[in-house]
């Protein structure tokens, strides 16, 4: 059995042991868990000790941060669309407006397999040395305010990887040296990737001619649900011969 193709979720013992024939002793001492798609997680608390572990270590050695993907986990595995029971007049969304957007966090709904927190980060980590890939994962403790570590201390390349998370999620990582927003203007208002952010906004922008420079404006677009038609000739053919 190849070891970095099946870590999956088992029990702490038979994770340990696959743990310790990847990486050795050092990484036991941290609580962790290991999902199906081999990311290992664990406890935020030790996170600068973890990712210090992961660099260093001799046979460890991923000395490259490849990327971060942080994710807002409201209403995971749950589909926003009943297309099982499309027919010829159209399927309606399964969306009700309590704000602006789709739904507030609080409103969401939640699926068996959901994350207990609401927003998780994952760092895709490679050792060039020995062609070996890892993801590991910590949720932030606090769903309002989210927060971690900066990892820019260990990584370098952290830095822009946790402007994009700060500017499009919304999570603080303490002690960046410099978190500023990355893709959206400095005065966007809100973070667009999170699950409860306004499908229509929050201000609108648009060029003022007598001023000659961009302004921000209340949002003049109505929220509204669409509906959808799923034209299907047979049904169409079964209605004209009905």
């Amino acid at each position: 059995m190849n070891d970095k193709n099946n870590l999956q979720k088992k029990t702490f013992i038979e994770q340990s042991v696959l743990l310790q024939n990847l990486f050795g002793n050092e990484l036991l001492k941290f609580k962790f868990t290991i999902e199906d798609d081999d990311t290992v997680i664990f406890e935020n608390e030790k996170f600068l000790e973890v990712m210090g572990v992961l660099q260093n270590n001799k046979s460890l050695k991923f000395e490259t941060l490849i990327d971060i993907v942080a994710v807002d986990y409201s209403d995971y595995e749950i589909s926003e669309w009943n297309s099982k029971n499309a027919n010829n007049k159209g399927y309606s969304r399964g969306v009700k407006k309590d704000s602006s957007g789709r739904y507030t966090y609080e409103s969401s709904k939640t699926h068996f397999n959901q994350p207990k927190k609401r927003f998780g980060v994952i760092y895709n980590l490679l050792s060039v040395s020995s062609n070996t890939r890892l993801k590991v994962k910590f949720y932030c403790e606090d769903d309002t305010n989210p927060s971690l570590p900066t990892a820019t201390t260990i990584w370098a390349s952290a830095n822009w990887y946790e402007r994009e998370a700060y500017d499009l999620l919304g999570i603080i990582f303490t002690n960046h040296p410099d978190l500023r927003r990355l893709l959206t203007d400095y005065g966007f208002i809100g973070h667009p990737l999170r699950k409860d952010f306004p499908l229509i906004g929050n201000v609108e922008v648009n060029y003022d001619l007598e001023k000659q420079r961009v302004v921000y404006q209340p949002v003049t677009i109505k929220p509204r649900v669409l509906i959808p038609k799923v034209i299907r000739e047979v049904l169409e053919k079964e209605d004209k011969n009905a």
